[in-house]
């Protein structure tokens, strides 16, 4: 995680010193939901995945974490002393650094400008769900694909199944979405990849939502 060069966050540079450098392969399950809190996470290469599991085996991805950022699940549960409220696995192979509950409770105790900095943070990744919260409310799921295309593109090296998990529902449904989308010339779909072919079609998609 790059550390901020404003020498008030020195503990930040402190905790990352001090934790538990790990190396994991793709799919390592890092937390689990109703479990206590591993630690604090700093991803130094990678990315790292946090999703719900619906009763029903379904999946919704929250967000990903990636070099520079916070697993809010992560601090939250920290700060709050309750246990994880969703998952999290590594979506490639990822080098972290694990900083133990008690360190990152006794620095951000100690520390307020690290405590507001990390607070600030945690804001941030806030906003983005619930804008999520706001879009699987609101938006209907060809529009919210295509939003994820669009973010995603112009080509996309991925499976409709962990396109279904992103949006939280079944790889069929995706899949007979996709095939709409490829008989209206949009995309282009192969083995594991989306080539978007019209995306000013897709993004009128998304506009489409919005103006309702």
């Amino acid at each position: 995680m790059p550390i901020p060069p404003d020498p008030v966050l020195a503990p930040l540079a402190e905790l990352a010193t001090r934790a538990r450098p790990l190396r994991v392969p793709a799919g390592t399950r890092l937390f689990d939901a109703g479990q206590p809190c591993p630690g604090f996470p700093i991803v130094d290469e990678g990315s790292v995945r946090v999703a719900l599991l619906a009763p029903d085996g379904r999946q919704m991805e929250l967000y990903r974490v990636e070099p520079g950022e916070v697993c809010v699940v992560s601090a939250t549960c920290l700060f709050a002393h309750r246990a994880a409220t969703a998952w999290g696995e590594a979506r490639t192979e990822t080098a972290l650094r694990l900083v133990s509950p008690a360190d990152f409770e006794a620095v951000c105790e100690r520390d307020p400008v690290l405590r507001r900095y990390v607070m600030g943070l945690m804001a941030e990744r806030l906003a983005e769900l619930m804008a999520l919260v706001e879009a699987v409310a609101f938006q209907r799921l060809d529009q919210r694909l295509a939003a994820l295309l669009c973010a995603r593109g112009p080509r996309l090296l991925t499976t409709h199944q962990q396109l279904a998990e992103e949006l939280g529902t079944v790889r069929e449904i995706v899949s007979r979405l996709l095939r709409r989308f490829e008989r209206d010339g949009w995309v282009a779909l192969g083995r594991e990849r989306i080539e978007l072919t019209d995306a000013a079609a897709l993004q009128r998609l998304c506009a489409a939502s919005n103006a309702v």
